[in-house]
């Protein structure tokens, strides 16, 4: 048996996390550009939308992020599309994004007085230059809070990628322990690696939370 050491373990784990790390900033980007189509749909009150991006967060909110990724990577499969780990928990976690932030963002959007939604209305400005200059600004303020902290769940969220293969911290973890036989070792930096990540992720969002409310 090959004698791991602490800092072997360590560096086996910092090379996962970078894909922690990836897989994190991929399903945020593409949840949120996906959000925000959501959310300008339901908005403009096109046909069907209001309908649809409902059963949309209904749909990736009321069913486990697990079983989204077992439908991603063998649902496809099933369709004849041999598709990567890689890209089945990039599209997975992407999707249960973009339900939570279009759904963060409506009532954002929401909390923005009805009253400035008429006051622009009334300077004859379309609905995009309601979203862009009047309505869209004050939301990004109260939205920036919670959208910074959700990130926090991504981040965690990204772990279950594990179960269909993607090799990120916790799948580096068991295969580190099945190598090292130091489940405690080895789960216990993996613990303080998820920490190091979301940790300032959350105080970012407190902070930002706290300064919005001093300017409010």
């Amino acid at each position: 048996m090959v004698d791991f050491t602490l800092w072997d373990i360590l560096r086996n784990l910092l090379l996962a996390a970078r894909w922690t790390i990836a897989l994190s900033l991929i399903a945020f980007a593409g949840g949120g550009l996906v959000g925000l189509a959501l959310l300008v749909a339901r908005l403009a009150r096109w046909p069907g939308a209001e309908a649809f991006v409902a059963g949309w967060v209904q749909l990736f909110q009321g069913t486990p992020l697990l079983m989204q990724l077992f439908l991603a990577y063998f649902g496809l499969a099933l369709l004849g599309w041999d598709v990567s780990a890689w890209f089945a928990a990039g599209l997975a976690l992407t999707l249960y994004t973009s339900a939570f932030l279009a759904e963060i963002w409506r009532g954002c959007v929401a909390a923005v007085p009805k009253g400035q939604w008429e006051a622009s209305a009334s300077l004859a400005l379309s609905f995009g230059e309601q979203l862009r200059w009047v309505i869209g600004p004050q939301a990004l303020k109260i939205a920036i809070p919670p959208t910074v902290g959700f990130l926090v769940q991504v981040i965690k969220g990204t772990a279950l990628a594990s179960v269909i293969g993607f090799i990120e911290l916790t799948k580096a973890g068991t295969m580190i322990t099945n190598a090292t036989f130091r489940p405690f070792t080895v789960y216990a930096c993996v613990a303080l690696m998820y920490f190091a990540l979301c940790w300032p992720v959350s105080a970012w969002s407190r902070r930002l939370e706290r300064k919005m409310q001093r300017g409010r």
